[in-house]
């Protein structure tokens, strides 16, 4: 007798599974893994970092910003004095161009259209999750906060930017008939992925 019960019982925890399943999704409950999952496959988050190359001559302040030191640092580029065309003050101006090596380093990565212009962009980092680091609920809307870096994908993005380096970012969800949804719009409350990309703060 206890084993057609125990089928029995088996037989109707299936069934109920079965049923539940007719009527609810994974999306209906928002989860950790849910929240990665969607954030990293969001267009915004998977577009890869651009990174902008300026020579010619170019104001003080762009001679001493961080990328472009690096750039000096590793022997891609040159810098000589230059007089300061119109627009461009206050002096000194610095002739910023690519070495021998630094040519060698660039011109793999860049569109052959762009090897005769002074500015131009090579994709030089992806962002990467590292942790979703909290979930606050009311109601049918959900703010997600997560922290992620910059994944360096060739030798410029490496040299570019530090490894170490953390960010911290909060975005929003919304809850529809169909599951929860990462919000992609202003039309609702909260921050969108773009905009959660755009004003990330160094994670502490």
């Amino acid at each position: 007798m206890r084993k057609p019960a125990f089928f029995t019982i088996l037989f109707l925890i299936l069934a109920l599974l079965l049923l539940a399943s007719l009527f609810w999704s994974p999306r209906d409950f928002l989860t950790r893994r849910l929240a990665t999952a969607m954030i990293v496959n969001s267009p915004a988050f998977k577009s890869p970092q651009q990174f902008w190359l300026h020579t010619g001559v170019v104001s003080n302040q762009d001679y001493l910003s961080p990328d472009t030191l690096v750039l000096l640092q590793r022997g891609w580029l040159s810098a000589t004095n230059a007089r300061c065309p119109d627009g461009i003050a206050p002096p000194p101006c610095w002739d910023i161009a690519l070495t021998p090596s630094g040519v060698d380093t660039f011109s793999a990565l860049m569109s052959p259209a762009d090897s005769d212009k002074p500015s131009f962009a090579i994709p030089a980092a992806r962002r990467e999750l590292v942790a979703i680091t909290g979930i606050s609920k009311q109601g049918a809307a959900a703010d997600v906060d997560f922290t992620w870096k910059w994944a360096p994908i060739n030798e410029v993005g490496s040299a570019i930017y530090p490894p170490d380096l953390r960010f911290h970012s909060t975005v929003a969800f919304r809850r529809y008939d169909d599951g929860w949804r990462l919000v992609t719009s202003t039309f609702h409350s909260g921050q969108t992925i773009d905009d959660a990309l755009k004003n990330a703060e160094p994670a502490r």
